[in-house]
């Protein structure tokens, strides 16, 4: 919302009056100024998001007034064309000063480059493998894949992202080497690493090479026998459209996803997408039927399977953490905190990442409530796991808390934490 808008600004004043609220009880119960909301309703000022939830929450618009000043214009999301498993070579550049590059080459592009004349070792056209191999080798890298989830609660993605693209190669190259079962499972693993190293791309700010990875894992998997991994890319592409504030197209995928042929795990992180929507719509309802959808749908997840779960495998309770995570965007700050304060409990303190991204979430929630002190004093121990985690993600609603403490500018613990907080909520670098 880059420009002023007068028709929110003169429905938003319909709206008060016809509520029987006068500005300052406006003020009151949303925590803007006075000044700002006139500035609104004239439409002298262009109106924040959180602005324009809060507002509706407050007048009981039911997401009316979020659609009018909904995005006419969206950025497409281009879809990276379906490959195959083993179509390209992957070229990754590692340097010691910490910039280092990947991108995919075809193969005859890869020789005409020259890249032929570097260091280079040969990997296929081997001896096939013993089952003995190929089932080591799915046991090590398993617990790899497990051991390298809970490293990456704690470092920056770029730490991780070298060493998970090997293993990703190096599954997929074994697996011509191998049995037809051997070699289903391996190509099944390397697909949830490469969805892996897509999640993470995406927490460097690359959205576009993190729908790459989410497509090369969807290939991986059609590899292996397993289509099902293509409903989850759904969800993921709606993360993407979820950060971009668009929720027509976050609800669009996540319904996508949601089909009777998926197992029961995707259709429900496909709800819980779908209810993200709805709250970035202001639809109250909607989002919590999604809800309620997506904890019917997980409780019938078979945890005992060999496989890595898909999504996230930190929140004990994830339908509870998303309620608190919609509520912020459905306008009802203080009731997100407080639910945010009961999901944050059960999170375990080695899951630095998980704990930065709904911490600070309810560090914002307490803020937009008006609750400054206390918004601050939940801010402050996150700040060093922000620097370590370095997520964009994060950073979007680092950067929202950041504007809202902003209007409080004089108040004492928001100039203790306000240079520390303003340096964290520059966008990563990638």
């Amino acid at each position: 919302m880059p420009y002023p808008s007068p028709d929110f600004g003169q429905e938003l004043r319909k709206r008060r009056l016809a509520a029987g609220l006068s500005l300052t009880g406006l003020s009151e119960a949303v925590h803007y100024s006075k000044a700002q909301l006139s500035k609104v309703e004239r439409g002298i000022k262009a109106p924040s998001h959180d602005l324009v939830r809060l507002c509706d929450a407050a007048l009981g618009a039911d997401g009316e007034l979020i659609t009018l000043v909904a995005r006419t214009a969206r950025d497409t999301l281009a879809e990276p064309a379906p490959g195959h498993a083993d179509e390209e070579d992957w070229i990754m550049e590692l340097s010691p000063d910490g910039h280092n590059r990947f991108h995919p080459m075809g193969r005859r592009q890869v020789m005409s480059a020259g890249a032929a004349s570097l260091m280079t070792w040969r990997s296929t056209n081997a001896e096939p493998i013993g089952p003995a191999a190929g089932t080591g080798m799915l046991d090590a890298s398993r617990a790899m894949f497990t051991h390298y989830r809970r490293l990456g609660q704690s470092v920056a993605p770029g730490l991780l992202l070298p060493v998970l693209i090997a293993q990703t190669h190096t599954l997929r190259e074994l697996s011509a080497q191998s049995d037809a079962g051997t070699r289903r499972q391996l190509l099944a693993l390397g697909s949830r690493y490469a969805e892996y190293v897509g999640w993470l791309v995406q927490e460097t700010g690359d959205e576009q090479a993190a729908l790459w990875w989410t497509r090369r894992a969807v290939d991986l998997a059609a590899a292996g026998g397993d289509p099902a991994l293509a409903g989850y890319a759904l969800v993921r592409r709606a993360l993407v459209t979820l950060y971009r504030d668009d929720a027509e197209g976050t609800i669009a995928l996540a319904r996508r996803a949601q089909s009777g042929t998926l197992p029961p795990r995707i259709r429900g992180l496909a709800a819980q997408r779908e209810a993200q929507g709805h709250a970035l719509a202001g639809d109250r309802d909607a989002c919590l039927r999604a809800l309620d959808r997506a904890r019917d749908l997980l409780a019938r997840h078979d945890s005992d399977s060999d496989e890595p779960v898909i999504g996230t495998m930190h929140l004990p309770d994830s339908v509870g953490m998303v309620t608190g995570w919609c509520l912020v965007d459905l306008g009802r700050p203080r009731e997100a905190g407080e639910e945010l304060d009961r999901q944050l409990a059960a999170v375990g303190p080695d899951a630095v990442r998980t704990q930065v991204r709904y911490g600070v979430r309810r560090a914002l929630a307490y803020a937009s409530a008006g609750e400054i002190d206390h918004a601050c004093a939940l801010t402050e121990p996150l700040l060093d796991g922000v620097s370590a985690v370095r997520s964009a993600t994060v950073t979007i609603d680092l950067r929202r808390l950041s504007r809202v403490l902003a209007r409080h500018a004089d108040h004492p613990s928001v100039r203790q934490i306000g240079p520390r907080l303003g340096t964290l909520s520059r966008p990563p670098t990638s």
